[in-house]
């Protein structure tokens, strides 16, 4: 009796820690790059949290149908979390804030969003030119940067450039 509840207590114990361990921010990342390397594209990161309303509306912009198939085209795009709060602080992902920290972002809130290329150097971030993080673009100005830094690090057009802005300035927070 007592090895089975043993046995019971062990299994459910590795049950939870299975539940609570997150990937590690380099392995998304570098399974990000090895994607992005074999399919000609550049890796989008985004830094996130579950009770950010602003990363839901950058995410959800994104999947637009209008414009999703231009960030499919030309990202591979993965999510970082971080911040996360509570009982929800093991959604975290592990390493993901020191990333934040390096790239000088950590006290300039989230949604924050970096493009790399396949070798991992870094080719545009959410800073504007004030230094200050775009996140979830939605005014003119915001998203006239954030197509910007699209067209810098993709093969944007004319078209897809003004239905992002429209979808970016047409969004409103929820």
């Amino acid at each position: 009796m007592k090895i089975k509840t043993l046995l019971l207590c062990l299994f459910l114990l590795g049950t939870i820690s299975t539940v609570k361990a997150q990937e590690k921010a380099s392995v998304i990342l570098e399974k990000a790059m090895t994607q992005a390397k074999k399919e000609n594209k550049k890796v989008f990161v985004m830094y996130h949290a579950s009770w950010c309303s602003w990363c839901k509306l950058m995410e959800k912009n994104m999947n637009v149908p209008l414009i999703k198939p231009f960030f499919d085209r030309s990202y591979v795009t993965v999510f970082l979390t971080v911040n996360e709060r509570g009982d929800k602080k093991n959604l975290d992902n592990p390493g993901a804030l020191d990333m934040l920290k390096k790239s000088k972002a950590e006290n300039s809130g989230i949604p924050f969003w970096q493009i790399f290329d396949t070798e991992g150097k870094l080719l545009a971030d959410a800073f504007d030119s004030k230094g200050q993080n775009l996140g979830c673009p939605s005014t003119q100005e915001e998203v006239a940067e954030f197509t910007y830094k699209l067209k810098k690090t993709s093969d944007l057009d004319e078209s897809e450039r003004r239905n992002i802005a429209t979808v970016f300035t047409e969004k409103k927070k929820k």
